[in-house]
Protein backbone atom coordinates (compact mmCIF):
# COMPACT_ATOMS: atom_id res chain seq x y z
CA UNK A 1 0.00 0.00 0.00
CA UNK A 2 1.95 3.21 -0.89
CA UNK A 3 0.90 6.18 1.11
CA UNK A 4 0.31 9.69 -0.41
CA UNK A 5 0.19 13.12 0.61
CA UNK A 6 -2.11 15.80 -1.28
CA UNK A 7 -0.51 19.02 -1.48
CA UNK A 8 -3.17 21.31 -3.02
CA UNK A 9 -6.79 20.15 -2.51
CA UNK A 10 -8.85 21.94 -4.51
CA UNK A 11 -10.79 19.90 -7.76
CA UNK A 12 -7.93 17.64 -8.64
CA UNK A 13 -6.96 16.94 -4.95
CA UNK A 14 -10.44 16.07 -4.47
CA UNK A 15 -10.88 14.18 -7.46
CA UNK A 16 -7.71 12.27 -6.44
CA UNK A 17 -8.91 11.05 -2.97
CA UNK A 18 -12.32 9.66 -4.76
CA UNK A 19 -10.49 8.05 -7.01
CA UNK A 20 -7.54 6.19 -4.55
CA UNK A 21 -10.30 4.08 -2.97
CA UNK A 22 -9.87 1.57 -6.18
CA UNK A 23 -6.36 1.45 -6.11
CA UNK A 24 -3.96 0.41 -3.28
CA UNK A 25 -3.24 3.60 -2.46
CA UNK A 26 -3.79 5.51 0.95
CA UNK A 27 -3.97 9.09 1.31
CA UNK A 28 -2.51 9.83 4.45
CA UNK A 29 -2.23 13.53 4.23
CA UNK A 30 -4.46 16.54 2.63
CA UNK A 31 -1.82 19.47 2.60
CA UNK A 32 -3.71 23.12 1.36
CA UNK A 33 -3.76 26.42 3.42
CA UNK A 34 -6.74 27.42 1.69
CA UNK A 35 -8.98 24.57 2.86
CA UNK A 36 -10.71 23.73 5.67
CA UNK A 37 -9.74 20.48 7.62
CA UNK A 38 -6.27 20.10 5.77
CA UNK A 39 -2.80 21.02 6.69
CA UNK A 40 -1.70 24.58 5.91
CA UNK A 41 2.01 23.81 5.40
CA UNK A 42 4.45 21.00 4.29
CA UNK A 43 6.07 19.69 7.08
CA UNK A 44 7.15 16.12 8.23
CA UNK A 45 4.79 16.03 10.77
CA UNK A 46 2.13 16.91 7.95
CA UNK A 47 3.42 14.54 5.40
CA UNK A 48 2.60 11.59 7.96
CA UNK A 49 4.84 9.13 6.98
CA UNK A 50 3.39 9.67 3.14
CA UNK A 51 6.11 7.83 0.75
CA UNK A 52 4.93 10.08 -2.04
CA UNK A 53 3.75 13.82 -2.72
CA UNK A 54 1.11 14.47 -5.51
CA UNK A 55 1.04 17.93 -6.11
CA UNK A 56 -1.62 19.86 -7.72
CA UNK A 57 -1.65 23.87 -6.38
CA UNK A 58 -0.47 26.79 -8.20
CA UNK A 59 1.70 27.84 -10.83
CA UNK A 60 2.82 30.68 -8.20
CA UNK A 61 3.44 27.89 -5.33
CA UNK A 62 4.32 24.97 -7.28
CA UNK A 63 8.32 25.85 -7.35
CA UNK A 64 8.50 26.34 -3.38
CA UNK A 65 6.29 23.54 -2.56
CA UNK A 66 8.81 21.05 -4.42
CA UNK A 67 11.46 22.49 -2.41
CA UNK A 68 9.72 21.78 0.31
CA UNK A 69 9.06 18.63 -0.41
CA UNK A 70 12.54 17.96 -1.69
CA UNK A 71 14.14 18.78 1.85
CA UNK A 72 11.87 16.04 3.01
CA UNK A 73 13.27 13.67 0.94
CA UNK A 74 9.90 12.46 -0.59
CA UNK A 75 9.51 11.24 -4.20
CA UNK A 76 6.51 13.74 -6.02
CA UNK A 77 4.21 13.48 -9.01
CA UNK A 78 3.96 17.49 -10.05
CA UNK A 79 0.39 18.13 -12.31
CA UNK A 80 0.53 21.53 -11.60
CA UNK A 81 1.85 23.53 -15.09
CA UNK A 82 2.81 26.77 -15.89
CA UNK A 83 6.29 27.07 -14.44
CA UNK A 84 8.29 25.63 -17.15
CA UNK A 85 10.93 28.79 -16.74
CA UNK A 86 11.66 27.07 -13.70
CA UNK A 87 12.46 23.18 -14.74
CA UNK A 88 16.54 23.73 -14.60
CA UNK A 89 16.09 24.79 -11.20
CA UNK A 90 13.61 21.56 -10.45
CA UNK A 91 15.75 19.36 -11.81
CA UNK A 92 18.59 20.47 -9.44
CA UNK A 93 16.37 20.34 -6.37
CA UNK A 94 15.40 16.52 -7.25
CA UNK A 95 18.87 15.72 -8.29
CA UNK A 96 20.60 17.49 -5.25
CA UNK A 97 17.88 15.26 -3.00
CA UNK A 98 18.63 12.64 -4.68
CA UNK A 99 14.67 11.79 -4.97
CA UNK A 100 12.53 10.51 -7.76
CA UNK A 101 10.00 13.32 -9.65
CA UNK A 102 7.64 12.73 -12.14
CA UNK A 103 5.54 15.69 -14.11
CA UNK A 104 3.59 16.23 -16.73
CA UNK A 105 1.47 19.22 -18.94
CA UNK A 106 -1.27 16.56 -18.11
CA UNK A 107 -1.54 13.21 -16.61
CA UNK A 108 -4.32 11.75 -18.50
CA UNK A 109 -2.93 8.48 -19.81
CA UNK A 110 -5.37 9.50 -22.69
CA UNK A 111 -3.53 12.38 -23.15
CA UNK A 112 -0.42 10.83 -23.56
CA UNK A 113 -1.93 8.47 -25.91
CA UNK A 114 -3.03 11.49 -28.08
CA UNK A 115 0.53 12.66 -28.17
CA UNK A 116 1.74 10.07 -30.04
CA UNK A 117 -1.19 10.28 -31.98
CA UNK A 118 -0.58 13.86 -32.93
CA UNK A 119 3.33 13.19 -33.60
CA UNK A 120 2.28 10.65 -36.06
CA UNK A 121 -0.17 13.13 -37.87
CA UNK A 122 2.66 15.51 -38.06
CA UNK A 123 5.15 13.25 -39.82
CA UNK A 124 2.72 12.32 -42.29
CA UNK A 125 1.26 15.96 -42.87
CA UNK A 126 4.69 17.33 -43.16
CA UNK A 127 5.05 15.67 -46.77
CA UNK A 128 2.25 17.81 -48.16
CA UNK A 129 2.69 21.48 -47.80
CA UNK A 130 -0.72 22.18 -49.02
CA UNK A 131 -1.84 21.34 -45.65
CA UNK A 132 -1.67 24.04 -42.62
CA UNK A 133 -1.99 23.05 -39.20
CA UNK A 134 -3.64 25.07 -36.43
CA UNK A 135 -4.66 24.22 -32.61
CA UNK A 136 -7.46 25.06 -30.23
CA UNK A 137 -7.96 24.79 -26.33
CA UNK A 138 -10.92 25.08 -24.17
CA UNK A 139 -10.71 25.05 -20.35
CA UNK A 140 -13.15 25.75 -17.18
CA UNK A 141 -13.01 29.50 -16.58
CA UNK A 142 -11.53 29.11 -13.65
CA UNK A 143 -8.08 27.25 -14.89
CA UNK A 144 -5.05 29.54 -13.88
CA UNK A 145 -2.89 29.56 -17.25
CA UNK A 146 -3.19 30.40 -20.79
CA UNK A 147 -1.97 28.60 -23.01
CA UNK A 148 -3.01 25.07 -21.03
CA UNK A 149 0.65 23.47 -20.37
CA UNK A 150 -0.93 20.38 -22.58
CA UNK A 151 -1.50 22.84 -25.25
CA UNK A 152 2.31 24.26 -25.29
CA UNK A 153 3.30 20.37 -25.39
CA UNK A 154 1.67 19.79 -28.49
CA UNK A 155 3.36 22.71 -30.04
CA UNK A 156 6.30 21.35 -29.30
CA UNK A 157 5.04 17.86 -30.62
CA UNK A 158 3.86 19.83 -34.45
CA UNK A 159 7.18 21.90 -34.21
CA UNK A 160 9.75 18.92 -34.03
CA UNK A 161 7.94 17.11 -36.81
CA UNK A 162 6.55 19.91 -39.31
CA UNK A 163 8.82 21.38 -41.61
CA UNK A 164 7.39 24.25 -42.30
CA UNK A 165 6.64 25.53 -38.76
CA UNK A 166 9.14 26.61 -36.45
CA UNK A 167 7.17 28.79 -34.11
CA UNK A 168 4.31 28.79 -31.97
CA UNK A 169 1.85 31.82 -31.75
CA UNK A 170 -0.84 31.63 -28.69
CA UNK A 171 -1.57 35.44 -28.63
CA UNK A 172 -4.30 37.46 -30.59
CA UNK A 173 -2.66 38.36 -33.60
CA UNK A 174 -3.10 41.90 -35.54
CA UNK A 175 -1.78 41.10 -38.24
CA UNK A 176 -1.35 38.35 -40.82
CA UNK A 177 0.33 35.14 -39.35
CA UNK A 178 3.38 33.92 -40.89
CA UNK A 179 3.44 30.92 -42.70
CA UNK A 180 6.15 29.34 -40.25
CA UNK A 181 4.57 30.39 -37.18
CA UNK A 182 1.53 27.45 -35.78
CA UNK A 183 -1.17 29.44 -34.38
CA UNK A 184 -2.67 27.97 -30.87
CA UNK A 185 -5.58 29.22 -29.39
CA UNK A 186 -7.46 29.48 -25.95
CA UNK A 187 -10.70 29.67 -24.64
CA UNK A 188 -11.52 29.72 -21.38
CA UNK A 189 -15.58 29.65 -20.39
CA UNK A 190 -18.10 27.91 -17.99
CA UNK A 191 -17.04 24.10 -16.61
CA UNK A 192 -15.28 22.48 -19.43
CA UNK A 193 -12.55 20.00 -17.98
CA UNK A 194 -10.38 20.34 -20.96
CA UNK A 195 -10.47 20.07 -24.89
CA UNK A 196 -7.84 20.19 -27.41
CA UNK A 197 -7.87 19.83 -30.96
CA UNK A 198 -5.20 19.89 -33.54
CA UNK A 199 -6.15 20.57 -37.35
CA UNK A 200 -5.08 20.05 -40.89
CA UNK A 201 -6.36 22.13 -43.17
CA UNK A 202 -6.11 22.44 -47.10
CA UNK A 203 -8.07 24.21 -50.29
CA UNK A 204 -10.10 20.63 -50.08
CA UNK A 205 -11.17 19.70 -47.02
CA UNK A 206 -9.88 19.83 -43.01
CA UNK A 207 -9.30 16.88 -40.58
CA UNK A 208 -9.34 17.34 -37.20
CA UNK A 209 -7.84 15.10 -34.03
CA UNK A 210 -9.85 16.04 -30.69
CA UNK A 211 -8.96 14.93 -27.02
CA UNK A 212 -11.82 15.88 -24.88
CA UNK A 213 -11.71 15.20 -21.43
CA UNK A 214 -15.57 14.00 -20.13
CA UNK A 215 -14.45 14.99 -16.40
CA UNK A 216 -10.79 15.06 -14.00
CA UNK A 217 -10.94 11.29 -13.27
CA UNK A 218 -8.18 10.52 -15.69
CA UNK A 219 -5.88 13.17 -14.71
CA UNK A 220 -6.39 11.67 -10.92
CA UNK A 221 -5.67 8.20 -12.05
CA UNK A 222 -2.71 9.29 -14.04
CA UNK A 223 -1.37 10.91 -11.04
CA UNK A 224 -2.03 7.94 -8.88
CA UNK A 225 -0.71 5.06 -10.94
CA UNK A 226 2.41 7.35 -11.13
CA UNK A 227 2.77 7.93 -7.49
CA UNK A 228 2.58 4.10 -7.17
CA UNK A 229 5.38 4.06 -10.29
CA UNK A 230 8.14 6.35 -8.82
CA UNK A 231 8.35 4.79 -5.33
CA UNK A 232 11.88 3.77 -5.14
CA UNK A 233 13.02 5.56 -8.06
CA UNK A 234 15.74 8.55 -8.28
CA UNK A 235 15.49 11.02 -10.82
CA UNK A 236 13.83 13.69 -12.96
CA UNK A 237 11.19 12.01 -15.17
CA UNK A 238 8.43 13.24 -17.53
CA UNK A 239 4.76 11.41 -17.51
CA UNK A 240 5.85 9.82 -20.70
CA UNK A 241 8.65 8.00 -19.48
CA UNK A 242 6.55 6.42 -17.02
CA UNK A 243 3.72 5.42 -20.46
CA UNK A 244 6.68 4.15 -21.97
CA UNK A 245 8.05 2.06 -18.94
Amino acid sequence: MVKIALIGYGNMGKMINEVSKSLPVEIVSRIDPNQEGCEKSITEASLNGADVCIEFSHPETVVENIRQICALKRNIVVGTTGWNDKTDEVRNLVNQANIGMIHGSNLSIGMNLFYEVVAKAAEVFSKYDEYDVYGLELHHRQKADSPSGTAKELSKILLKDLKNKTTAQYDKVDRKISNEELHFASIRAGYIPGTHTIGFDSPADTIELTHRARNRTGLALGALNAAIWIVGKKGFYTFQDFIRA
